[in-house]
């Protein structure tokens, strides 16, 4: 398993307790991963602060890989607006196979399709890595962190099916005193015959022998970033953590084909008449998002609830209430992309205002006071029908009221009384 590394690593929690909070569930190391909770009476301005990994953040906003990472200029323009922490695009050793095309990206709106007055509630792109050469990329990220060193900037990588190109890169990008890496299994579209991206994270044994090579390299933390397009995303998560990932990033963008233009019948985004399958992204994939979440928190409670393992929620988060929702479900980050490229980097502010908003409302004061608070209300459906009929049988027995009348009582007559009416 990859060790921690860098200036940003501090000591874990002991496990601070609150006062008049109760807590029940499980813990990943120092942290909960997933507990109820009944909040202080005793109200204190929200703390933003995550602990992730070791790693130190103002709040557990990042920016997600993709093109709000593109480059120095628009990684420090996130480092300034406060986001948590920066995921740059993916890089791989050779970008002079990563050719993009223009247009690359395609919007759906609610209402009718193609409609410019809808609000934008999908997003796709066809969109490759970073085709920028990695030496250029390396040297943004050294400059990043010697004009920011106690920022969290993390490097998204991705390569071909070669153990000692996956060495090499990771050798590569570590020397520039990242703090962590986050591996693109993910990727639903280019390049899946050189066996990258969404073709490893969809092959659990290819997975588990290419996650072998990643973290008998690496000494940062390693995310492992999660594929949709797959019908258990519970199984390479699982795969990757006992491969030695230090976390799961979840969720990449779902394969999608965006529409059908129906004056000129040809697919969008049209490149010269063309298009591709591609992934999608913003608001409309956000309870696929949460339900995938959902699904990876549940096994790594079950299955590794004494490991220090972390969860980073990623899809259609565009308010603090979106991403309260995958922290309720055990998420310690929460992932932007699609919503920085709508509505600009400043959106951090308006994400964390709304997130105390939503924490002074249930007089939370830190982050994991309620994360993974959601989680134990998911069962089974057979256990739901079984709730009911209990739930079915306790109000009928209430509602027949007083079998004889030395059931009476003093205290409750009135009540006793209504138990009895049938209108």
């Amino acid at each position: 398993m990859a060790s921690l590394g860098s200036s940003q690593v501090i000591g874990r929690s002991s496990g601070v307790e609150f006062p008049k909070l109760r807590r029940s569930g499980f813990r990943t190391g120092s942290c909960r991963v997933g507990s109820r909770i009944v909040a202080s009476e005793t109200q204190t301005e929200p703390d933003l602060s995550v602990t992730v990994n070791g790693l130190k953040m103002p709040n557990p906003f990042v920016i997600g890989s993709g093109p709000p990472g593109t480059n120095f200029t628009v990684m420090k323009r996130a480092f300034d607006e406060g986001w948590g922490a920066v995921i740059a695009k993916t890089v791989s050793l050779d970008a002079a196979k990563v050719i993009n095309v223009t247009p690359r990206y395609a919007r759906l709106r609610a209402g009718a399709n193609g409609s410019a007055k809808g609000q934008i509630i999908g997003w796709e792109n066809i969109e490759l890595i970073s085709d920028r050469p990695l030496e250029t990329m390396l040297a943004e990220f050294k400059q990043l962190k010697n004009e920011y060193p106690d920022r969290i900037l993390i490097a998204s990588i991705m390569e071909e099916y070669n153990k000692s190109a996956w060495e090499e890169l990771i050798e590569r990008v570590e020397e520039t005193g990242v703090d962590a890496i986050e591996v693109n299994f993910s990727c639903p579209h280019g390049m899946p015959e050189r066996k990258m991206g969404a073709a490893v994270g969809q092959d659990c044994g290819l997975l588990e022998e290419v996650s072998g090579w990643i973290n008998a390299k690496a000494t940062v933390p390693v995310w492992a970033k999660m594929t949709p397009n797959i019908t258990d995303i519970t199984q390479p998560s699982r795969v990757a953590l006992k491969s030695g990932c230090e976390g799961i990033a979840a969720i990449n963008t779902i394969m999608s084909v965006m529409a059908i233009n129906l004056d000129n019948l040809r697919p969008e985004p049209c490149v010269e008449g063309y298009s591709t399958p591609g992934g999608y992204s913003s608001r409309a994939v956000h309870p696929i998002a949460l339900g995938k979440v959902m699904q990876i928190a549940k096994m790594m409670k079950k299955e590794f609830g004494d490991k220090d393992f972390s969860l980073s929620g990623i899809g259609g988060v565009e308010t603090g209430g979106d991403a309260a929702e995958f922290i309720l479900l055990g998420a310690n980050t929460v992932q932007v992309c699609t919503g920085v490229m709508m509505h600009g980097y400043g959106l951090v502010k308006e994400l964390c205002a709304t997130l105390k908003d939503f924490m002074r409302k249930h007089n939370f004061s830190s982050i994991e006071e309620f994360r993974g608070a959601s989680l134990p209300y998911f069962t089974t459906h057979t256990d739901l029908v079984q709730r009911q009929q209990e739930a079915i049988r306790q109000r009928k027995a209430i509602k027949k009221g007083l079998q004889s009348d030395k059931e009476w009582t003093g205290d409750g007559f009135v009540k006793e009384t209504e138990s009895m009416v049938s209108n």
